[in-house]
């Protein structure tokens, strides 16, 4: 282990404007270390994530089992290629299909590749079909992904596009509807939109999707990257409005810090690819397979499910009672609307040692690890509200 004392933020500040492109708006807080719900920085200060690396570090920072599992894993064999059979990753597959949709699973790197996989099995299942999306989703920046994310200053930059893709309102199921015909290949949902601010997709639209997919022999795609490995509740968010769909994506909290993503089928889809359609360097590698194995085997637990979907009431009834607005979300997954977002971010962040996220002028979402405890619950509510105030 290294001795050399951990570097300065203002140290690290001028590192990144040599070294590393500009492509991310940092906050000037460096940390070193994490425990549980909590991180500290250099000077040992500690502070409350409600962030959890944007849904990542799903059991909390450092968790013993996690930590066991990739002590373990990576002082056996850290990556074979995929032209050799690896049992982590194998035994993974088995348990994310036999606890989601059934069919099979292709592993990737993270929540964009995941959906890359999925446009390509949706256009190899039908070719030249077109695509529907959602207004406000976000499905990724990869040309793929960022062509299914119809933010015009996010795609503009990088026109053209991938062809073939139709937006339509998120909460108009007759316009969803409408929308898929014979020629359409998938249909791409997040259950509960992350990056827009935490906005659940009505169960409406939702079977809207599943009807429109049924009719025309579309692919029903979800997109559970932030919102899957129970975050809301239940393992997968779709299991909440009980709309059960052909594809599904995940990435974020299945590593619970280690990247990995994972794009799972239905039996009926288990074998549009043939071998050389798709693939990964990295993918299913066997030390971030054991940890999202670890990583499953605390969170797919009814009882722990059930604690995460009652603490996150305790979550969203705090936020009323300190008089915010517009509170919105399911499970540990919420969001709530304040003018200024990202001047409250940061004044909870330097001033109260709360980590939180601006998704917007006017939305800061909260995403704490599903291990959270009530304690740490209320201790948040009390830092939030001491940086509300600060802010009349």
């Amino acid at each position: 282990m290294s001795t050399r004392p951990a570097a300065s933020t203002a140290e690290l500040e001028a590192l990144e404007r040599d070294h590393l492109m500009p492509t991310y708006a940092r906050l000037p807080v460096a940390f070193v270390r994490g425990e549980g719900s909590w991180l500290r920085d250099a000077e040992g200060t500690a502070y409350l994530d409600f962030l959890t690396g944007i849904s990542v570090s799903q059991i909390g920072h450092s968790h013993p089992a996690l930590v066991e599992a990739v002590q373990e894993q990576a002082a056996r064999l850290i990556h074979v290629p995929n032209l050799f059979y690896s049992e982590p990753g194998i035994r993974l597959a088995q348990r994310l299909t036999e606890r989601s949709l059934g069919g099979r699973a292709f592993f990737c790197n993270s929540g964009a590749e995941a959906n890359e996989c999925a446009i390509k099995l949706a256009r190899r299942h039908r070719p030249r079909g077109e695509i529907v999306v959602l207004e406000h989703a976000f499905h990724g920046r990869t040309l793929g992904a960022l062509s299914a994310t119809p933010a015009p200053d996010k795609q503009r930059p990088f026109e053209p596009l991938v062809p073939g893709f139709r937006v339509v309102p998120r909460d108009d199921p007759g316009a969803l509807s409408a929308a898929v015909g014979e020629g359409t290949a998938a249909v791409f949902v997040e259950p509960i939109q992350g990056e827009s601010g935490i906005h659940p997709i009505s169960h409406e639209v939702l079977l809207a999707a599943r009807e429109a997919c049924d009719r025309t022999g579309a692919v029903l795609v979800f997109d559970e990257i932030q919102c899957g490995m129970g975050r809301t509740g239940t393992l997968w968010a779709y299991e909440g409005p009980r709309v059960r769909p052909d594809v599904m994506t995940a990435a974020k909290g299945l590593g619970g810090g280690l990247p990995i993503g994972a794009c799972l089928t239905t039996p009926q889809l288990a074998d549009v690819f043939s071998p050389g359609d798709h693939g990964s360097t990295f993918a299913g590698g066997p030390l971030a397979a054991a940890a999202a194995s670890a990583v499953l085997e605390v969170v797919d637990d009814e009882a722990f499910l059930g604690e995460v979907a009652a603490k996150g009431e305790r979550l969203a009834a705090g936020l009323r009672a300190l008089g915010l607005s517009a509170v919105r979300g399911r499970g540990l997954m919420l969001a709530f609307a304040v003018a200024d977002a990202p001047a409250l971010v940061r004044r909870a962040l330097l001033e109260h040692h709360l980590v939180l996220n601006a998704t917007g002028p006017d939305s800061v979402r909260l995403l704490p690890p599903l291990t959270v405890t009530a304690e740490e619950i209320d201790e948040a509510l009390e830092r939030l509200e001491a940086a509300v105030e600060g802010s009349r």
